[in-house]
């Protein structure tokens, strides 16, 4: 199993609550038994993805994924939910949780208006330093997410890093660092011992 202690302690004096896993479907089990009977809302995550958990959560939630329900309707309502779930591009080994985005919807949604919201983090996303972890969020995760939109843009067409362009097309259009939980919101995050996501 990847050693998660020094994150875990960073993350745990920043305020937040920690939990390891050593599978995805021991996560997604966990968050199963341990949201029910709520509204659920989902950012756009191939990690969520990978994890398989809307499907198990809907069951016994009211859940709500722009990926699964009209974009712009389902964006808005999810930014009224009881809960967030979310992912993150890159993550500190200083505690720092680092995402990207180009609507706003999922960066908006972890910092503002849940009662709990949920970082599922694969070791993919695991960073020595800050800098390392806003490095991989610009260089490695917008680049891939854009070429799987496919996207015209430099990051995407060659795939290798950043180029910090202005095609209209670009993904890349907040960067979000959170140095600790949001005044008012619990904030749990949820670390995996598998590479997920982007």
């Amino acid at each position: 199993m990847a050693d998660f202690t020094k994150v875990q302690q960073a993350l745990e004096r920043r305020g937040y609550t920690v939990r390891t896993f050593a599978a995805a479907e021991e996560a997604a089990a966990y968050l199963d038994g341990t949201i029910d009977g709520k509204t659920v809302g989902f950012g756009g995550s191939a990690t969520l993805d990978a994890l398989g958990v809307y499907d198990k959560l809907a069951a016994h939630n009211t859940v709500i994924w722009h990926w699964k329900q009209e974009a712009n309707a389902a964006r808005k309502a999810a930014m009224q939910t009881q809960v967030y779930l979310s992912s993150a591009n890159g993550l500190a080994e200083s505690g720092e949780i680092v995402n990207i985005d180009g609507t706003g919807n999922r960066v908006s949604a972890t910092l503002f208006g849940h009662e709990k919201v949920y970082f599922v983090i694969g070791r993919n996303k695991l960073a020595p330093t800050y800098e390392a972890a806003v490095y991989r969020a610009r260089n490695v995760a917008a680049p891939q997410r854009a070429r799987q939109l496919g996207k015209k843009t430099p990051c995407a067409v060659k795939a290798d890093r950043c180029y910090d362009c202005r095609s209209p097309e670009r993904v890349c259009r907040a960067l979000v660092t959170l140095w600790g939980p949001m005044l008012g919101m619990e904030t749990e995050v949820l670390l995996v011992d598998e590479d997920l996501g982007l």
